[in-house]
């Protein structure tokens, strides 16, 4: 009796998780040796999908060129900087692209660009994207390389190094940064989590690898030197992993006793970790829960609402970014004052969709609220003759003018008014006679 219990106990499934450490390291991954850092972060799927959509969302908007005085807002078809950011910001890339690049690299903390500019004319000629791995920035709090200019860049190219003046370098910093200068690297301070996602990601792939089968201990009643501990695991391993060996039996010598390490895919833990795991990740990204096609909690109305939200919280102050980085890098002091200023065109994902925002213009118009020239600024359109005053529902008159069709002498429907004046002249009259 007492041996068929212990032979029981011994029989019985091992329960393991993710968190065990030796199990995963039976599994073929070792979490400490997992790479994170740099491109290798992008072979998790959700760091890949939110690094993807954030690219893609500010690739396709247009950065144009505008200028602004007291009372107009133009844009700046003729200056020479519009052609180059709007299609070609350098002879191999186009504005797409260029921005596609730059966007990855700032998701992971920093991007960097190297202004080319025509030392005869002053002028930029191209926009040289640099991977952020190559930059070091030098804060020179002592002035040791130049009295005036505090911030360099110290860029390796091809093994030389080069340093790179801070006027000569766009550095869009990304979502967080401690000191203002420079963006904390993403992975870093998200190593943990991606990590996570790593192991989850190599389990399952080893899992299919193995045919599905559970893993296990094997136990021997005798001793085996280490050459034969190997031959039999490689031997057992061939005849038992893999699809094509999926559900088929197999045979154990005597003396071999196999014990099965419960792991299901269906685990509730394994589930809830995974799904956290993705949550976590899209939430450093600013990333919407639906954008990763994850719709268990939406609905076509909120979807709707996270959609403007992630406009709204996530995009604009990435958008901001940039427009500030290539304002006063790109334009002479005296541009800035003459009131250049760059601006991605938003219509193409739209801080509201177009029906939205025309309502609300159109009722801030109409209730005297905004001048049409405040509200075509909003669109930066040119003002119109006539749109500088504000109007008043009712026809939609100047505001000044409203009820003077009731007064007399007024114009419109002031006739009822000239008729009974008549009368009462006629009728002083026939007295005087």
């Amino acid at each position: 009796m007492f041996l068929r219990r212990a032979l029981e106990t011994r029989n019985a499934p091992i329960e393991v998780g993710l968190n065990d450490r030796k199990f995963l390291e039976m599994l073929g991954i070792d979490p400490g040796g997992i790479n994170v850092s740099g491109k290798g972060a992008l072979r998790i799927e959700t760091v890949y999908t939110c690094v993807k959509i954030l690219s893609e969302g500010i690739s396709k908007l247009p950065l144009k060129i505008y200028q602004s005085d007291e009372n107009d807002i133009t844009k700046g078809l003729k200056h020479y900087l519009y052609p180059l950011l709007k299609l070609q910001p350098n002879p191999l890339m186009t504005a797409t692209s260029f921005f596609k690049a730059m966007e990855a690299s700032r998701a992971f903390g920093n991007a960097y660009a190297n202004i080319e500019f025509d030392y005869r004319t002053g002028r930029v000629i191209g926009l040289w994207p640099i991977d952020r791995e190559k930059v070091t920035v030098i804060i020179d709090d002592a002035g040791i390389l130049n009295s005036k200019t505090k911030l360099w860049y110290r860029v390796n190219a091809g093994g030389e190094m080069r340093k790179i003046p801070m006027h000569e370098m766009i550095h869009v910093l990304g979502s967080v940064t401690l000191d203002g200068l420079v963006g904390v690297p993403t992975m870093d301070y998200l190593r943990g989590t991606v990590e996570n996602a790593a192991s989850s990601s190599k389990f399952i792939n080893s899992f299919y690898r193995n045919g599905l089968q559970t893993k296990g201990l094997i136990q021997y009643t005798g001793t085996l030197d280490n050459a034969a501990k190997n031959v039999f695991r490689e031997e057992f391993e061939s005849m038992s992993s893999g699809l094509k060996n999926s559900h088929r039996v197999s045979l154990l010598p005597f003396g071999y006793q196999f014990t099965p390490i419960s792991m299901s895919m269906t685990d509730a833990q394994f589930l809830e970790n995974t799904e956290l795991t993705i949550r976590q990740l899209a939430a450093a990204f600013g990333i919407k829960m639906h954008q990763l096609n994850d719709l268990d909690r939406s609905t076509h109305n909120n979807n709707e609402q996270q959609q403007q939200q992630f406009y709204t919280d996530t995009m604009l102050p990435i958008l901001t970014a940039y427009e500030q980085e290539f304002t006063r890098k790109l334009f002479l002091d005296r541009e800035i004052e003459d009131g250049y200023f760059t601006r991605f065109n938003i219509d193409a994902i739209m801080r509201a969709d177009f029906k939205t925002r025309m309502d609300a213009l159109d009722k801030a118009v109409k209730g005297s609220i905004m001048t049409p020239d405040e509200a075509r600024a909003k669109e930066n359109l040119p003002p119109q003759p006539g749109g500088d005053r504000l109007y008043a529902n009712g026809n939609v008159i100047p505001l000044e003018n409203a009820g003077v069709q009731y007064m007399k002498g007024g114009g419109g429907t002031g006739k009822d008014n000239a008729k009974a004046d008549k009368g009462d002249k006629s009728a002083s009259g026939g007295s005087g006679n």
